[in-house]
């Protein structure tokens, strides 16, 4: 089978298409023919090794995984044994992070606890964007946000891979919801059922005098001050993601600048979850969710998905594709 495989930290530059063996699925384990697999910012750290937090995990000098890609979508080939929710032929997505990533191939080896069977209304690429980017939006706003219906919800970062999803489930839950982005992705952002649309390149969303009960902090950076002062006196701040400054500050400083008060202001970090992918499938079959896929590019492209994501301007996810787009 065909396979991006890196065998050092770097840039995307270093990957290569290779003709690799093919696994075979262990006890509780199913081999999947994987038809899409989407770029995560955990794909791109992890490649370059950096922040260097990632090597404590991944490996100092030289990394354990050499086949990257976390969320997957493909149909079921084979199953191990002891295998009791899936069949072959099954078409299932899910997070792979937790189980050796592996997913930029033609084929992978998961457990069967990672996977959920595919929603039925969506295409492969659209189902592999949904896994991690989905779970983190919703950790965020339910987990940690204790989203309620009549909110007033901000998600800023509304046009990336989580908050395309944050958007969405925020509305779902009942939320009023803000959203902030770029110029040219406020149409997008507004389709997806955002309440209210802010350019940040128009408009200082801290400086408008609204308040919310929960923000959802997906991209950018703005100090954990500023969004201190944008919550109610209940509020609750979430850091899902932007820059390492952003990230830091809501880990290190979000029970500081909070004592006294009632405001919660802190970070998520999702990880695969079976019954929380398995309610994202749900609202998508309902149509409540519709995952936003930006760009897609053959395998052998999958260095181009890379730094694509890495600039940091795609309007939801970037899909790298083992076959022919399938769209539906």
């Amino acid at each position: 089978m065909k396979a991006l495989v890196r065998e050092t930290y770097g840039s995307p530059d270093i990957l290569e298409l290779r003709d690799i063996e093919k696994p075979t699925p262990k006890d509780g384990e199913v081999l999947i023919k994987i038809h899409a697999a989407s770029v995560n910012y955990a794909d791109t750290a992890l490649l370059a090794g950096k922040p260097f937090l990632v090597r404590l995990d991944e490996g100092v000098q030289k990394p354990k995984h050499t086949i990257l890609g976390a969320d997957i979508a493909g149909q079921i080939e084979a199953v191990g044994k002891n295998v009791e929710q899936f069949k072959v032929g099954d078409d299932v997505f899910g997070d792979l992070s937790s189980s050796g990533f592996g997913g930029f191939a033609e084929f992978v080896c998961a457990d069967e606890t990672k996977l959920v069977l595919k929603p039925q209304n969506i295409s492969f690429e659209e189902a592999a964007a949904v896994p991690m980017a989905a779970l983190t939006a919703l950790k965020g706003l339910k987990d940690k946000g204790q989203i309620q219906a009549g909110q007033k919800v901000l998600i800023n970062g509304a046009s990336g891979g989580v908050g395309t999803f944050a958007v969405q489930i925020a509305k779902a839950f009942g939320a009023d919801v803000t959203a902030v982005c770029s110029t040219s992705k406020v149409d997008m952002v507004r389709a997806l059922g955002a309440d209210h649309v802010i350019d940040y390149k128009q408009e200082d969303f801290t400086q408008n005098g609204a308040r919310y009960d929960l923000i959802l902090a997906s991209n950018g950076y703005r100090s954990i001050l500023d969004y201190k002062r944008l919550l109610t006196p209940n509020g609750i701040y979430v850091c899902s993601g932007g820059s390492l400054k952003q990230i830091f500050q809501a880990m290190l400083l979000g029970a500081l600048v909070t004592i006294g008060g009632k405001q919660k202001m802190g970070n998520v970090l999702s990880m695969p979850n079976q019954e929380a992918l398995t309610f994202m499938k749900e609202l998508i079959e309902a149509g409540k969710i519709k995952p936003v896929v930006d760009r897609c590019y053959p395998l052998r492209d999958g260095a181009e998905a890379m730094r694509y994501v890495t600039g940091g301007h795609a309007k939801g996810k970037a899909i790298v594709t083992m076959t022919e787009p399938h769209h539906k």
